[in-house]
């Protein structure tokens, strides 16, 4: 038979294939390919791993200083360790290196090889070593299967690197059970530098008796330079500068003169090695590797058989199978198969009754944007899992996961991107959880200090975050991105306030996330930092990344996603905005700074903005740009750090055509498919079916749409399209149609910002205030000139305190006698900081059952307030404006 030369080329995944060739993808599994992210900044792993795993078997290379521990440009393997993250910006897991060697045992051994000799799919990874060993790797949920095909030799090595971890380790324990059986366990952590440690358990059974074991003290680990995802530099990741404890590397040996082939099973936990031992036999029982390999890749089918595609390239349906495999990798399964896991108080608990697993690894800052929603969406059962575990970790640590790894958190990044990600599943339809308790950790984040939320403080008086400002916690910096972050943090715990019947909570914190309008600068058409005055910082240059997280305000000033329309009329208009959408996404790697980075989480909403101020075809042709210059079938074809699958969802979405915009909503901003066909399987049973028979990579054009048959023109899905499904159908072509849904943008929500106001006393012309701006503990609360700025702007919280400069109105050492001192403190809810109105427009703290004062009534500027018998004087007499 010849093949046409088209056929020839649509094969090799160059042209599109034809609409009579366009069905439904019916094995997705085979079509992933996971050596796309594995070289450059992508950081993700090639091995053998299963949905949201506890085992990701996988080989790693030298040069590697991520939690992918592999880069396709080496040509060498360190060995095949059991746990890894996919796409972090620095070093993790990677624990328990084995590498089969031949000869006499070399602990610094590494092996060679050639891409020629090696293979992965989703839940298998094989490669034959110029030793002579292939190696096969396949795993089930927790724990996994190898086969080593060795040379005939009576020298077989499998070589335990036990002090091999991405950031090494600080103890390591190594017992022979038997002939067949071997365990032990391995101590590290400080992802990104950070204090935090974890124990992970292994016991690993082969098929046949070893001839001979053996410990050796292996190379002391060096550490490896990493991206600090903290502050964007970098810096040697945490490993212990002396020797670490325990056997360093130990190894078993095998005669392969007749037999050639060793199996082995190895299960993990991170409770003890009884548990690993359980959750091998109840994984795999026997020793049948095809059986598991199989076994993975109909688990791999079943999950990202939820998204259906047909049409696009080969090469496209690779990239979008792939982006979605990487979408599911984490959260990771934490519990073992009896149920027990290792709690944030580093105690051993139990899944909570009702869910089936606890799980792990949660890169907030990166994920509340994309994965979590598309988690939800194509895994609501295991997201509700997700969702009830961090509860669990609430409960158990004091907070919300922000950066954790296993059971510790990191407090990598910055803002509240736990509240965020738990509104968004719930919106997104995995509801099975807690989430009366959600809401309450949700609102416990927003309000009280915490370590989550690094200047809380000031969120509610002045309602930014000074550049300049003291606060009495952890890990602050990039005050204007941490800013925007919190705001979004507010509107999805409004959103989801509202999705319980709590209309109280919902009005507070959708206006509260309206403080991103005091950090935009009307003026520059910029967000801005501020000092705790009020005044804009001085030099300020939007290339910059000072006072920004891993961005600048060119990158970071769009990032309004639940109020685009806000934005746009603070700017002026939408032209102002599409002016500035036109320069800051004239091109997608940051160059300068003054161009988007749609490789880093701070972009990735630029280009849907367009749908917001009326030209949504040039959110699809951004869009389509960004998918083919970033987006490709090969090693170095994924943008940036995957961050454990954020930058995957991203591309999913928008080759399905629409988009998560608004964080806490089921919002969907339009695109346009890159398929002929997707088929979207719903949490609620139903589906979503969207429909593009020209779609086609240079046809990014919306012509005009229907939904369910109806002619759809708007910039949006409709709002049910996640819950009761439909047809979303799109005629596109290769020319811009300007004018469809130019008027019919997606939804945006404004609120009433927390009300700031003098207090005015009856002294005319003078005011509260707090002496010069401070925002220390301690600083004067005094009489002053009513002057409007700062520090005379008061906050009235609803637990009856009175707020300024991100602190509280206090009574100093919670006194109670006459002319004790009032002065600012960090807010602590205590008597000394509640304050009800009196007659005469007196301010009464009822601890004390005195009235705010001004001291003999005295009119001199800069007289410290204190507390006094209450009168009816004017002294006494105070006004909120």
């Amino acid at each position: 038979m010849r093949l046409s030369a088209a056929s020839v080329l649509a094969m090799a995944g160059l042209i599109p294939l034809s609409a009579s060739a366009a069905t439904l993808v019916a094995d997705p599994a085979s079509v992933v390919n996971p050596f796309i992210g594995t070289s450059n900044a992508a950081d993700d792993f090639p091995g053998a791993d299963v949905p949201f795993g506890m085992v990701q078997w996988s080989p790693d290379t030298p040069s590697r200083p991520d939690g992918g521990g592999y880069e396709y440009k080496d040509s060498s393997i360190t060995g095949f360790s059991l746990t890894h993250l996919s796409g972090p910006g620095c070093g993790a897991d990677g624990d328990v290196p084995i590498l089969p060697t031949v000869g006499t045992v070399n602990t610094g051994a590494t092996d060679s090889f050639s891409h020629a000799n090696e293979t992965a799919d989703a839940g298998y990874y094989s490669v034959g070593l110029d030793n002579g060993v292939k190696t096969e790797l396949t795993t089930a949920l927790r724990s996994g299967i190898s086969r080593f095909t060795f040379p005939s030799t009576s020298q077989a090595n499998l070589l335990f690197k036990l002090n091999g971890s991405q950031n090494g380790t600080s103890n390591q324990t190594w017992t022979v059970v038997s002939p067949t059986e071997v365990s032990g366990s391995v101590t590290s952590g400080h992802f990104c530098g950070a204090g935090f440690t974890y124990t992970l358990y292994f016991d690993l059974v082969f098929d046949r008796p070893f001839s001979t074991s053996g410990t050796a003290a292996a190379p002391a680990v060096t550490p490896k330079a990493s991206p600090d995802k903290l502050h964007g530099t970098s810096k040697a990741a945490a490993a212990p500068a002396a020797p670490a404890a325990g056997p360093g590397s130990s190894y078993v040996r095998f005669d392969t003169t007749t037999n050639r082939t060793v199996q082995a099973k190895v299960g993990v936990s991170y409770v003890s090695v009884a548990n690993a031992v359980a959750n091998r036999a109840a994984d795999i029982p026997g020793f049948d590797f095809n059986a598991t390999h199989t076994a993975a890749h109909n688990a791999w089918n079943a999950m990202l058989g939820k998204i259906q595609v047909a049409g696009g390239t080969t090469a496209q349906q690779r990239v979008f199978y792939t982006a979605l495999y990487h979408s599911l990798l984490h959260p990771n399964v934490f519990s073992d198969s009896n149920g027990q896991y290792i709690g944030f108080d580093n105690q051993v608990h139990t899944v909570a009754s009702g869910h089936s697993a606890q799980y792990a690894n949660f890169s907030g800052w990166d994920i509340y944007r994309t994965q979590a929603q598309l988690t939800a969406l194509v895994a609501p059962t295991q997201t509700s899992d997700i969702a009830q575990s961090m509860i669990a970790d609430y409960a158990q640590g004091g907070g919300l996961p922000k950066w954790a790894q296993n059971n510790g958190e990191t407090y990598v990044m910055v803002g509240d991107p736990g509240t965020a990600i738990l509104a968004s599943y719930y919106a997104f339809g995995a509801k099975n959880f807690d989430t009366s308790a959600a809401l309450q950790a949700m609102l416990h984040e927003a309000s009280a200090a915490n370590n989550i939320r690094p200047g809380l403080n000031a969120t509610n008086a002045p309602g930014y975050l000074p550049a300049n400002g003291t606060y009495q916690c952890c890990n602050f910096y990039g005050p204007v991105s941490t800013q925007l972050e919190y705001d979004t943090a507010d509107f999805a715990l409004s959103a989801f306030a509202g999705a319980l019947g709590d209309t109280a909570n919902q009005q507070f914190y959708a206006g509260r996330a309206q403080n991103w309008k005091n950090t935009f600068n009307t003026a520059s058409g910029f967000m801005q930092p501020r000092d705790a005055g009020g005044g804009w910082t001085g030099g300020f240059n939007p290339a910059s990344g000072s006072n920004f997280v891993e961005g600048t305000s060119w990158q970071y000033t769009g990032m309004v996603p639940f109020n685009v329309a806000g934005l746009a009329s603070a700017r002026g208009g939408n032209a102002s905005l599409i002016s500035y959408l036109d320069s800051v996404l004239a091109g997608f790697h940051g160059s300068g700074g003054s161009q988007a980075d749609l490789g880093n989480e701070p972009s990735l909403e630029l280009p849907w903005e367009y749908d917001y101020v009326g030209q949504p075809y040039k959110t699809q042709k951004v869009v389509r740009q960004v998918q083919d210059q970033i987006w490709t079938d090969a090693p170095g074809g994924l943008a940036g750090n995957d961050d454990l699958g954020a930058m995957s969802a991203w591309y999913v979405f928008s080759a399905l055509g629409f988009y998560p915009m608004t964080p806490g909503t089921a919002d969907l901003a339009l695109g346009s498919p890159l398929f002929t066909q997707a088929v979207v399987s719903l949490p609620s049973g139903n589906t979503l079916t969207v429909n593009a028979p020209a779609a086609a990579d240079n046809a990014p054009y919306v012509q005009s749409a229907t939904w369910n048959g109806g002619a759809w023109n708007n910039a949006y899905a409709p709002t049910s399209a996640i819950t009761a499904g439909g047809t979303l159908a799109f005629t596109l072509g290769t020319s811009a149609n300007t004018g469809w849904a130019a008027s019919s943008p997606p939804p945006s929500y404004d609120g009433t910002l927390p009300h700031l106001g003098p207090v005015s006393s009856g002294v005319a012309g003078k005011c509260l205030d707090v002496a010069t701006s401070g925002t220390a503990n301690g600083t004067h609360a005094q009489l002053y000139t009513c002057n409007s700025s700062g520090a005379q702007k008061w906050f009235s919280a609803a637990d009856g305190s009175l707020q300024a400069q991100g602190g509280c109105l206090d009574v100093s050492n919670s006194g109670t006698a006459n002319g004790t001192k009032v002065q600012l403190w960090q807010c602590n809810s205590s008597g000394a900081q509640k304050w009800q109105a009196g007659t005469a427009g007196a301010l009464v703290n009822p601890q004390s059952g005195k009235c705010l004062d001004d001291p003999n009534s005295t009119t001199v500027d800069g007289t410290q307030l204190q507390i006094y018998d209450c009168n009816q004087s004017a002294a006494q007499s105070w006004t909120r404006g």
